[in-house]
C-alpha cells in the first residue's frame, strides 16, 4: 500500500515533465525557416569572381552589400567591421603603401576616403559613419581604360554631338523638363556641334567635358552683369589640375577653372577623387550634384552622414553615395523645391548615383541657380537681357 501511495505521487510529476518537452518541441523554431533566416544574413554574402584579386581584403569584415552589375573593371562593396575606423584604415594604407600601389590621396580625417592606383585599376575607399559601434567602408573600384557603364555609342555621340554652334534641334525632351530647357537653349551656352543640322536626341548621355562647359557658360551667363561672381577660366601656364587634361585641350581653360575655384575635386583640393578627369566619359547623378550644389550654395559642401540622407531624403540606394555626392545632396535638400534632384530627376526613393546623366536633365539642371530663395531662373535672366 505505501510503495502504490508513492507511486500515485510521482505519476502527475512524470506526466508534467513529458507535456513541458512535448510543448517545447512544439514551439522551437523550425529548421527550414531557421535554415531560410541564416541563408539571408549579410554573412551569407560571398565575394564575387569577378572582384580583382590585386585589392586587399580586411579580414575582420563581412560583406553586406553588393553592387548591381559588378564586373572585374569596375564595381562596389560594402563591409562592415567590428575594429576600429583608425584600425581598418592603417590596414589599407600599409597595404597600398608595400605592394606596389600609387597612393593619389592619402587617408584623411575630413572625408574619410584613401584612394589609389595599380595596374590601370583605381580603388576607392571610403568610411562611412559608425553602425552600432562598427566600421562600415565601402571599395569602390575602376579600371583607368573603361568607358563608363554607358555604351560607347551613346558617349561618341554626346562627344561628337556638342561643342560650338547652338542648335535648336533637340527632341525627346521628356515633358516635365520642356520648360526648362527650352529656356536654357534660349541663353545660348549649350551648344551643339550640328553641321549637318541633324536632330539631336535629348535622351543621349551627355559627357563630363560637355557639362563643365556648359556649367560654366551658364553660371557665367546667370552673372554676366557681376563679374565678381563669375568664374574665371584657366589660364594655359598653369599647372594642369588633371593629368589628362593638358594645356592643349579644347576645353583646358574650363576644366583648369573648375578645378581651381574647388567646384571639381582635383590634386588641387586635398580631397581629391582622383588625378584624371575622363573628360570623354558619360557624367553620372553623383557628378552633376557635386559640381553644381556649391555654385547654388556659394561655399563649400557642408559635413554630412549617410544618417542625414536617410533622414531627408530617404534613399533605399544611401550607402553607394560617394562621400562628396552625400554632402552635396545633403545640402541640395535645403534648397527646397529648386534642389537640383527635385527639379531634374522628380520624386523618387532611388539616386542610382552611377547612373548617365541625359542631355535632358544636364539642361534642365542649369535652369536655376541659388540657394533658399536667392537666386535666378533662366527665365528670369532672360527677362533681364
Amino acid at each position: 500500500m505505501y510503495r502504490y501511495f508513492i507511486l500515485c505521487l510521482l505519476l502527475p510529476v512524470v506526466t508534467a515533465c513529458s507535456n513541458v518537452d512535448d510543448l517545447g518541441n512544439r514551439l522551437a523554431p523550425s529548421p527550414e525557416l531557421t535554415e531560410k533566416k541564416e541563408d539571408i544574413t549579410p554573412s551569407a554574402l560571398k565575394i564575387p569572381q569577378d572582384f580583382p584579386e590585386i585589392i586587399p581584403q580586411y579580414a575582420n569584415s563581412e560583406l553586406q552589400e553588393i553592387s548591381d552589375n559588378l564586373t572585374n573593371k569596375q564595381g562596389l562593396i560594402r563591409w562592415s567591421s567590428s575594429d576600429s575606423l583608425e584600425q581598418v584604415s592603417n590596414f589599407y594604407q600599409g597595404k597600398f603603401k608595400g605592394d606596389d600601389w600609387e597612393i593619389t590621396q592619402p587617408f584623411n580625417a575630413d572625408d574619410n576616403t584613401l584612394i589609389a592606383q595599380k595596374e590601370g585599376l583605381e580603388v576607392k575607399i571610403s568610411f562611412l559613419s559608425a553602425n552600432n559601434g562598427n566600421t562600415d567602408y565601402t571599395i569602390n573600384y575602376q579600371s583607368l581604360n573603361a568607358s563608363s557603364p554607358s555604351s560607347t555609342e551613346e558617349t561618341s555621340t554626346s562627344s561628337s554631338s556638342q561643342t560650338k554652334d547652338n542648335s535648336k534641334n533637340l527632341n525627346n525632351i521628356p515633358q516635365s523638363l520642356t520648360t526648362s530647357v527650352e529656356e536654357v537653349k534660349k541663353l545660348g551656352t549649350i551648344n551643339f556641334n550640328n553641321s549637318e543640322n541633324k536632330t539631336i536626341d535629348g535622351n543621349t548621355i551627355i559627357n563630363r567635358r560637355t557639362y563643365a562647359r556648359w556649367l560654366v557658360e551658364t553660371y557665367n551667363k546667370f552673372h554676366e552683369n557681376n563679374p565678381a561672381k563669375q568664374l574665371r577660366l584657366g589660364v594655359n601656364t598653369s599647372q594642369p589640375a588633371f593629368s589628362d587634361v593638358g594645356s592643349n585641350d579644347p576645353d583646358f581653360a574650363i576644366i583648369q577653372g573648375l578645378a581651381e575655384a574647388g567646384i571639381i575635386p582635383s590634386r588641387l583640393t586635398g580631397n581629391s577623387s582622383a588625378s584624371l578627369f575622363r573628360p570623354d566619359t558619360p557624367l553620372n547623378r553623383e557628378d552633376l550634384l557635386t559640381w553644381k550644389v556649391p555654385l547654388d550654395t556659394g561655399k563649400g559642401l557642408p559635413k554630412a552622414s549617410l544618417d542625414n540622407i536617410k533622414e531627408t531624403w530617404g534613399f533605399q540606394d544611401t550607402t553607394k553615395i560617394d562621400t562628396k555626392a552625400i554632402q552635396a545632396l545633403y545640402a541640395d535638400f535645403q534648397n527646397g523645391e529648386q534642389s537640383n534632384v527635385r527639379r531634374v530627376f522628380g520624386y523618387t526613393t532611388l539616386f542610382q548615383p552611377k547612373k548617365g546623366v541625359t542631355l535632358a536633365e544636364a539642361a534642365a539642371s542649369l535652369w536655376y541657380f541659388g540657394y533658399q530663395g536667392d537666386g535666378l531662373s533662366a527665365q528670369d535672366v532672360l527677362s533681364i537681357n
